[in-house]
């Protein structure tokens, strides 16, 4: 082996990943384990950092550094930010980022792609998603599972595809062919009698004055301040964590589409569960957000 590739073998392969992660995770906790951390005690965070910077454009420390990176440019950590790291820690462990779910998940946009490639979905396509799906049931409550499981289910309840759910099968479905592209997370362009199906509202009716916003992920223009500020200025109120109270969370449109779970986080699966749960919460994408403010 060259010489030049000893220091990247040594954070390779899904065990030494995981000892990595766990490490920091250990680090994390350590640091935060009497409720206050000092500037000694992120220093050691920093050094953890600085460890692991020549693998920091490789997958998936390049998602996993911008996020410390950002939670420590203020040289404090806060309860929060020390939550949102355990979390994506936690999602990029090898028991569950090289596990089947995964692989499985990749599979299914796949092969919702594949089945757009010739432009024409139909109704033996879906009958074929509808038993793949069955198949792996293990990946309910992992999105986008459960919005294609109720898609396919309202489409072929009358065993035919229509003209008006082609079009949203294939608006649908094509969000799946960019692979390399975040839009599958952050915009979706689909809804079923008003609901939403995708993980951002389509075309959502955003009442800032009066209204309880939050954000996550990384904004395309402004920093979290200036954002809280635009909602404040506008007649909303800005808080930092996903609550019953919470009437939009924003998305941040600067996601890395390499990234496969920094570009959401903890509090958009607070929300799509609370959503689930009956939660009239709405997942906005930042773009609408920042039209909402333009219109207003």
């Amino acid at each position: 082996m060259h010489l030049d590739h000893y220091k990247y073998h040594h954070y390779t392969g899904p065990a030494r990943l995981e000892k990595s992660i766990n490490s920091l995770v250990g680090i994390v906790e350590g640091i935060t384990i009497d409720q206050a951390v000092n500037a000694r005690e992120v220093q050691f965070l920093n050094d953890w950092l600085a460890e692991h910077a020549e693998v920091a454009n490789r997958h998936p420390y390049n998602e996993l550094i911008p996020v410390l990176n950002t939670a420590l440019a203020d040289g404090v950590l806060t309860a929060d930010e020390r939550d949102d790291i355990l979390w994506l820690c936690n999602k990029l462990q090898s028991s569950e980022f090289f596990d089947a779910i995964t692989t499985d998940l990749q599979r299914l946009h796949a092969i919702l792609g594949a089945i757009l490639a010739d432009g024409v979905i139909t109704e033996a396509e879906l009958t074929g998603l509808s038993a793949w799906l069955a198949d792996h049931d293990h990946l309910q409550r992992c999105w986008p599972y459960d919005e294609i499981h109720s898609l396919v289910v309202s489409v072929m309840a009358d065993k035919k595809i229509d003209e008006q759910e082609q079009k949203m099968l294939r608006s649908f479905f094509s969000e799946f062919i960019a692979v390399l592209d975040d839009r599958t997370i952050t915009a979706p362009p689909v809804m079923i009698d008003g609901d939403i199906v995708g993980l951002c509202a389509v075309c959502p009716d955003i009442a800032l004055p009066g209204s309880v916003f939050c954000f996550t992920g990384a904004s395309s223009r402004y920093t979290r301040n200036q954002l809280a500020d635009v909602v404040r200025q506008a007649g909303g109120e800005f808080v930092n964590t996903v609550t019953q109270k919470v009437h939009y969370l924003i998305i941040g449109a600067d996601g890395n589409p390499c990234w496969a779970y920094a570009c959401y986080g903890r509090k958009v699966e607070k929300a799509v569960k609370m959503r689930k749960e009956g939660s009239r919460i709405l997942i906005v994408h930042e773009h609408d957000f920042h039209d909402a403010v333009a219109d207003a």
